[in-house]
């Protein structure tokens, strides 16, 4: 998994108030969870640090520089500003190497189906799927082949299997999809006439 480096300050205002405060100065709050007998670390970095990082469809572990503190962590959540888009708060979860993580991963379709040489259209329905495994296991993408699919056929969440991550979404989710185009459905009822 690709990591991220981030450097950051630890806060010591809470609050709306010191909240508004930071993020008129081009700064963004964000607490790291600890989960593990740890405190949780409340910090803020900079918005232009963290733009690699969020608007990206990959994944990244990010090493974490507090300061006096270095920590491992992903990230759990964003809260959006509602009109101006603007990031207004993070959180991210401390990562420890033999306890399991929980994230989404980008889900990645390789080969030509066999319905799409055929006259059908693939669809992926989930982009992302929600997975647990070790930090050290955890990849990069999700890498599904989809040559074997045929014509009106789909592979679910419990057809797919990854060394060392557990997929936690419901197996039988559909991950992608060969349709029948209505090309193809009007070549078809032609043939049949």
């Amino acid at each position: 998994m690709k990591t991220f480096e981030l450097k950051g300050e630890i806060r010591d205002d809470f609050g709306k108030k010191a909240a508004r405060a930071y993020r008129s100065e081009g700064l963004i709050p964000c607490v790291v969870y600890g989960g593990h007998g740890e405190e949780n670390v409340n910090f803020v970095v900079k918005q232009g640090d963290v733009r690699k990082l969020i608007y990206t469809p990959e994944v990244f572990l990010v090493n974490l520089d507090l300061g006096k503190k270095k920590l491992q962590a992903i990230v759990k959540e964003l809260q959006f500003h509602p009109v101006k888009d603007t990031i207004l708060h993070i959180d991210f979860l401390h990562v420890v190497e033999n306890a399991p993580v929980v994230i989404e991963i980008p889900v990645r379709l390789t080969g030509l189906a066999a319905g799409v040489r055929a006259g059908g259209k693939l669809s992926l329905d989930i982009r992302k799927l929600k997975v647990k495994a070790l930090p050290a296991k955890l990849p990069e993408e999700l890498v599904v082949n989809v040559e074997a699919l045929e014509l009106g056929k789909s592979i679910q969440v419990g057809q797919l299997d990854f060394e060392g991550v557990e997929i936690l979404n419901a197996k039988n989710a559909v991950v992608c999809r060969v349709q029948l185009t209505r090309a193809a459905r009007g070549a078809a009822a032609k043939a049949e006439s």
